[in-house]
């Protein structure tokens, strides 16, 4: 009966067993699902599997391999985290996972993981409990632990086996960041053993299998921390071993692993950048550092104790909580396509027109050449624009073929893929248009007229507008339905976000088509009804008039600048002012007071900035200096402000409050103006666009932790002392007579 059961949960979960030439082969393909997830039906399988082959006398070895496409095992299953109640539980479970891959650790004979696609999180703590690790030489093999991503830590052995087998330094650099790497740098770190073509993984992996329990010498070519070390200097090869190291990377190795009083002081460093870092805002990573030292320290099952103990008290945190909201969030957004009826399918795009040559223009043809994988065709009006586009493109195709993400002939391959000029050539048989020009409302209407007139009947014509609405683009169309908006953020390599509007007239199948470019270009894409602002760029207005606002009163720019960072954000406005153009935002100013009235009004204070001939980093001239040295406030700018050099203290909390409560209130008037689809949108548009911080998890998820309520009394307050711009929103007073929140709970 027992052994009945056993096999029922290991069909159920996708394992199946034959023995090769005295190798049990474990094939892992759960039933129904694109990934592999480790959760503890899929761990007490494979421990059932292990059972049996350890029993079975004609088996010598064991190889685990995935029966999945491009993946190996995923991680964890994030849906079962997500059922544990308390700390306790949380840490029951990691304690489960630890033990079951130590009997794995134990196992008596050689097991091989035999490594094609996603290794991942608690896929990669299962391969590190294996003897031998081959991966394939497949773009779509990566390996990684990047549990602090989600405001967790590795919690089945991760931080005690990684630091064992690839040395402390590696190892932290690996887990603190979450960071994934490529099969090459796994085998260069030692993570790896061996890396093989695909069409030759299983069957090398029978043979190494094979070898290793006939205890055949298999060459390894990483070490094991210092203790690696010492070994090549018995043998007189320390020097080689050695090879490329700094000294200052050697001796960081030896004071973390060998000398406890460097340790310490490597381990009080690595906390304290740490902590500059995180702002203290994300436990995670401190957390996982404390699991290493303490390991390092004291020994395995002390490192293992505190990891579990830590998984925890992460797992129930508010920080983990809002961090796994937010990937249930966007991997929701992957399925979706962006309309309201999900059998509408897209087209296919076989080539982009990208018109403008600027930063944009060229972000955009990179990301639809070099991501999405289509030709590419530039017109800007003159030469040395198409060329500037050709240049960003070729530029950051270098800069990849540096860091060795891309071969020379691959990076050769991908820039012809884009072509350039000053006229309409090429355009004829291009699917989409992406228009990247001047925000003047004509220009674009005679380009889609120039457009129209070049391109077949099917052709998409997306502007890429961060202001004008999409409505008003689409008068000036024959094909009024084939028109959208692709809004971009700069750079566009870099920026997660992309964000679709639609007009009343869209076609489902153009937003379904230009949904499916996004995520084919590497996005995270929101769709958003129009509007003037839209979504991103209209609840970022009130944050940066609050901003000026603030500096009208006297505020320090560099203290403005620090309270919003310390509230989360990635950098304060008044840096982002000076990076996006202080013309350009007092340009968007009047659109959106025509639009929205007195509340959106900037204030004055910031017309003799422009006037003055500031325009920010672009031309090194803002409010911070650009001469090359370190970064800072340019004192002289502050005679162009209302209250001149005599500024004020004002408080950081409230400074933080006031701009941060601008974009929250703006926020939920969208979603309640039908501008935003649902709340989760306007998080993740919020997070991936405009760096609202992450681990808030977005306006509306932070809106639902203060409570609706005092959001409402807090903006009351704020109004009675400002004025009309902190009147909150309708859909807000009309939650909190309701009682609800915007999320259910």
């Amino acid at each position: 009966m027992a052994a009945m059961k056993a096999q029922e949960l290991e069909a159920k979960q996708g394992f199946t067993y034959q023995v090769e030439d005295n190798v049990a082969i474990l094939v892992f393909d759960q039933p129904g699902e694109p990934v592999n997830t480790l959760s503890p039906e899929s761990g007490e399988a494979f421990t059932s599997l292990l059972s049996r082959a350890e029993k079975d006398p004609a088996v010598k070895a064991v190889v685990f391999i995935s029966g999945k496409k491009d993946n190996f095992v995923a991680g964890a299953k994030i849906d079962f985290l997500q059922t544990i109640k308390t700390a306790a539980e949380a840490t029951a479970a990691s304690r489960q996972g630890q033990q079951g891959f130590d009997r794995l650790e134990a196992f008596p004979k050689p097991v091989v993981a035999a490594i094609h696609g996603s290794c991942l999180g608690g896929g990669l703590e299962w391969a590190l409990a294996c003897d031998y690790r081959i991966v394939t030489d497949s773009p779509k093999t990566t390996l990684g632990l990047p549990e602090v991503q989600l405001g967790l830590l590795p919690g089945a052995g991760g931080t005690q086996r990684l630091p064992a087998l690839i040395g402390a330094q590696a190892a932290l650099d690996l887990i603190l960041t979450g960071k994934n790497v490529k099969p090459s740098k796994a085998k260069k770190l030692g993570l790896v053993d061996e890396v093989v073509p695909v069409p030759l993984l299983r069957g090398l992996a029978v043979r190494r299998a094979r070898e290793l329990s006939e205890g055949l010498k298999v060459e390894r070519t990483h070490g094991q921390g210092l203790k690696a070390v010492a070994e090549q200097g018995k043998k007189g090869g320390l020097g080689g071993f050695l090879k490329g190291l700094t000294n200052k990377e050697l001796w960081t190795e030896v004071a973390l692993e060998d000398n406890p009083v460097g340790r310490k002081i490597l381990f009080d460093q690595a906390r304290k950048q740490l902590r500059k870092k995180t702002r203290g805002k994300y436990p995670a990573p401190e957390r996982a550092l404390e699991a290493i030292r303490i390991g390092l320290e004291s020994g395995r099952a002390a490192g293992l104790e505190a990891e579990a103990r830590f998984f925890g008290e992460l797992v129930v945190s508010d920080v983990s909580k809002r961090l796994v909201e937010l990937f249930f969030a966007t991997t929701a957004l992957k399925k979706e396509n962006g309309t309201s009826n999900a059998d509408v399918k897209p087209r296919e795009v076989k080539k982009v027109g990208v018109l403008g040559g600027g930063l944009m223009g060229g972000g955009i043809a990179y990301v639809s050449s070099v991501l999405q994988g289509v030709p590419v065709r530039v017109k800007d009006k003159d030469d040395l624009g198409a060329g500037r586009a050709l240049k960003q493109v070729q530029s950051l195709l270098d800069e990849r073929v540096k860091k060795r993400s891309l071969s020379w002939r691959e990076a050769a391959s991908k820039s012809a893929l884009v072509t350039a000029g000053t006229g309409y050539e090429g355009f004829k048989s291009v699917d989409v248009v992406i228009e990247a020009v001047f925000e003047d409302l004509a220009l674009k209407h005679r380009i889609i007229g120039e457009v129209e007139a070049v391109t077949g009947d099917q052709c998409i014509f997306a502007s890429n507008t961060s202001s004008i609405p999409i409505t008003e683009l689409a008068k000036g169309s024959r094909r009024p339905e084939q028109v959208i908006g692709m809004h971009y953020f700069s750079p566009v390599h870099k920026m997660p976000l992309l964000e679709i509007i639609t007009h009343q007239g869209t076609a489902d199948w153009v937003t379904a088509t230009c949904v499916d470019i996004g995520k084919k270009q590497g996005k995270t894409v929101i769709v958003v009804n129009d509007g003037p602002g839209f979504y991103t760029s209209r609840i970022l207005a009130p944050y940066m008039n609050e901003a000026a606002f603030l500096l009208a009163e006297g505020a320090d720019i560099a203290e403005l600048d620090k309270a919003l960072v310390e509230f989360g954000f990635p950098v304060g406005p008044i840096t982002l002012l000076d990076e996006v153009g202080i013309d350009v935002a007092q340009k968007v100013g009047p659109i959106m007071e025509a639009a929205f009235g007195k509340r959106m009004a900037a204030p004055k204070a910031l017309e003799k900035v422009v006037t003055d001939g500031r325009l920010g980093r672009k031309n090194k001239k803002g409010f911070y200096t650009y001469d090359g040295k370190k970064k800072e406030v340019d004192a002289s700018v502050y005679e162009l402000l209302p209250h001149g050099k005599n500024r004020k203290h004002l408080d950081a909390r409230e400074m933080a409050e006031r701009c941060a409560l601008q974009m929250v209130n703006e926020a939920v008037r969208c979603l309640g103006e039908g501008i935003l689809r649902s709340p989760r949108d306007g998080d993740v548009g919020a997070i991936f666009g405009l760096g609202f911080p992450p681990f808030l998890g977005g306006p509306f998820r932070y809106a639902d932790s203060i409570g609706p309520a005092e959001l409402l009394r807090r903006l009351e307050h704020y109004q009675d002392k400002y004025g009309e711009r902190f009147t909150p929103a309708p859909s807000l007073i009309d939650m909190v007579k309701a009682g609800k929140t915007f999320h259910a709970r």
